[in-house]
């Protein structure tokens, strides 16, 4: 079993995923960097990174919308670290396009949700179910399960209204409660324009925006 605890990312091969990664690399955690594609520039580049801040790198391909396979990829992240203490629910999507709620299709709102919300929600739950069972393997583990929702979740957009639909679910208010229940803590995190929400935007004028400082 790895010494080190080991944080899992999704959508982890740019923005707001690769820099979630590089941070918690360099706060002490080993990567599983999830993405698409393991061979993307993104990926390769997130792996130097990494590695600079002296942690091991795990990159794992996968689309979060297929439930089946993800657990393969929990089994994988298992085997080559033995732990998974941090969890980044991170991947998403917008709409392909933009449109009134009057014009909004079935395949737009089942591509949003399956990305944004479903796949995120049942890959948590695998999660999970590990990190209550390394609670009795591992002395002083504290797990823990983020998801990166959206100011939309609040706020809504009317030329993109599923995607407003999958990030206020994101929020998992009854996921929030079981987890709390077998002692894993659960954050949502609201992203705006700085990557965070409009309260970091106001943070960092006043010296440094923390976002990333779990």
């Amino acid at each position: 079993m790895n010494n080190k605890p080991v944080a899992v990312i999704t959508g982890a091969s740019r923005g707001i995923g690769r820099a979630v990664a590089i941070a918690l690399a360099s706060g002490g955690y080993d990567i599983a960097a999830i993405g698409r594609s393991v061979d993307s520039e993104g990926m390769e580049n997130l792996a130097q990174e990494v590695e600079k801040t002296g942690a091991q790198f795990f990159p794992v391909g996968l689309d979060i919308s297929c439930t089946e396979c993800q657990i393969e990829v929990v089994a994988n992240i298992l085997e080559r670290y033995g732990r998974m203490d941090f969890l980044v629910n991170n991947a998403g999507v917008a709409p392909l396009e933009r449109s009134d709620v009057l014009n909004m299709t079935e395949e737009s709102y089942d591509r949003v949700m399956n990305i944004n919300l479903r796949g995120p929600l049942f890959f948590a739950q695998k999660v999970a179910k590990e990190m209550i069972w390394l609670k009795e393997q591992i002395n002083d583990y504290k797990p823990v399960i983020v998801f990166i929702t959206s100011v939309s979740s609040v706020l809504s957009s009317t030329n993109r209204s599923e995607y407003c639909v999958s990030k206020a679910g994101g929020k998992l208010l009854p996921l929030k409660r079981n987890l709390l229940y077998n002692l894993i803590k659960f954050f949502s995190y609201e992203q705006q324009t700085c990557s965070c929400n409009y309260r970091c935007q106001q943070r960092d004028r006043q010296g440094g925006c923390n976002c990333f400082s779990f």
